[in-house]
């Protein structure tokens, strides 16, 4: 099962008028690698701290990618330093890849415009399977993809994650702190954005006003 993907795929699934924020989709998209190589025993956490398995091939290229990227000395790295280096640029990587494997495409025809450049999914296994885990309402991917924007967050949650169910909570403290992890990341990255938006703002009034 690779959550990361199927994310990635939901995200391309969203209906036009529902945009996703490319840095909140990477964000959870590096989380969810965590809970990937984790499955694929690739990685351990270790309380907030992720510790590579001596063996860590997973056969999927970029979770390939993301494991001979993991830092290999002590102390390792912490799950939140993990999710703003390896998520810079991961939605575009995601997208780029899913590309070449023939899981997207772009339109071409007289009534779509080309500069759109909307990329679109193309009927396979894979999406099949992505929105069946969706339609499921399977917990951790719906966490991951309410973070991302992807899904909406639950009514009364406030968090970008939203409350998690119990069988989440009490049976796996990792995917309990991946998630918190990148609930955070995705509220910190929000706060700079709107800290960014009032001083561009400021700053636009301040020309106006000479």
């Amino acid at each position: 099962m690779n959550t990361a993907r199927d994310l990635a795929i939901l995200a391309l699934d969203v209906a036009p008028g529902h945009p996703v924020e490319q840095g909140d989709l990477s964000l959870a998209l590096a989380g969810a690698e965590v809970l990937d190589l984790v499955d694929a025993l690739a990685l351990f956490v270790d309380g907030d701290r992720l510790v590579p398995a001596a063996q860590s091939v997973t056969g999927d290229p970029l979770l390939d990618r993301a494991a001979s990227s993991l830092v290999r000395q002590e102390p390792y790295e912490s799950v939140e330093d993990w999710l703003w280096r390896r998520g810079r640029g991961l939605s575009a990587a995601y997208a780029d890849a899913m590309e070449r494997e023939g899981l997207t495409t772009r339109p071409r025809g007289r009534r779509i415009p080309l500069r759109t450049g909307r990329t679109v999914l193309v009927d396979s296994p894979a999406r099949s399977r992505a929105v069946a885990r969706r339609t499921a309402g399977e917990p951790v991917l719906a966490a991951l993809a309410a973070a991302a924007g992807v899904l909406d967050r639950p009514t009364g949650s406030s968090g970008p994650t939203g409350p998690l169910p119990d069988e989440v909570t009490d049976a796996d403290d990792v995917v309990t702190t991946v998630l918190a992890a990148v609930g955070d990341a995705v509220m910190e990255l929000e706060a700079v954005r709107q800290r960014r938006a009032v001083e561009e703002s400021a700053y636009a009034n301040l020309w106006r006003g000479q």
